[in-house]
């Protein structure tokens, strides 16, 4: 077997919301909302790839708190499926050393709480449509979802 196939890919990722923060900014640094929560992990997307809702690939980077801006290249070890208002919006789970199963679950739970918590949202904007968590796909199948980014992108079509 050949060991390159398994290696997760390594990406560079755009730090959107600092671990520890409150105001949820989007791709374009529009602020988005602000939570009654700190987000528990560095959060961004790959400048690279737009993702099948129509914004920037999301990621997440696992470690200590990023500066807004920062840009990182680091390995996604797979990926949370997340439905938004009825479309597909994964998240890659990144970092520098391999997941742990602990932290795979952490993950998990914490975009379950999450799509709870943006229905709600959604509701009060009146922007109809499923929200849930899906589950865990690979990093790879995630990115197979996406499409490169091309210079004419400006942004996302729908709003968030």
């Amino acid at each position: 077997m050949n060991n390159s196939s398994s290696e997760p890919p390594e990406l560079e990722i755009q730090i959107e919301i600092p671990r520890g923060s409150f105001i949820k900014r989007g791709s374009t640094e529009n602020v988005d909302f602000v939570s009654p929560l700190p987000c528990p992990f560095n959060y961004g997307s790959v400048p690279a790839y737009v993702g099948l809702d129509g914004d920037l690939l999301d990621a997440v980077v696992l470690g200590a708190r990023m500066s807004l801006g920062a840009r990182v290249r680091v390995k996604a070890w797979g990926a949370v499926i997340l439905t938004d208002r009825g479309m597909t919006d994964h998240k890659l789970i990144c970092s520098r050393q391999p997941l742990t199963a602990h932290q795979q679950q952490m993950a998990l739970r914490f975009f379950h709480f999450y799509a709870k918590c943006k229905g709600l949202l959604n509701l009060w904007r009146r922007r109809p449509g499923r929200n849930a968590c899906d589950g865990w796909c690979s990093a790879k199948e995630a990115i197979a979802c996406a499409k490169p980014r091309h210079s004419t992108w400006r942004g996302p079509t729908v709003p968030f």
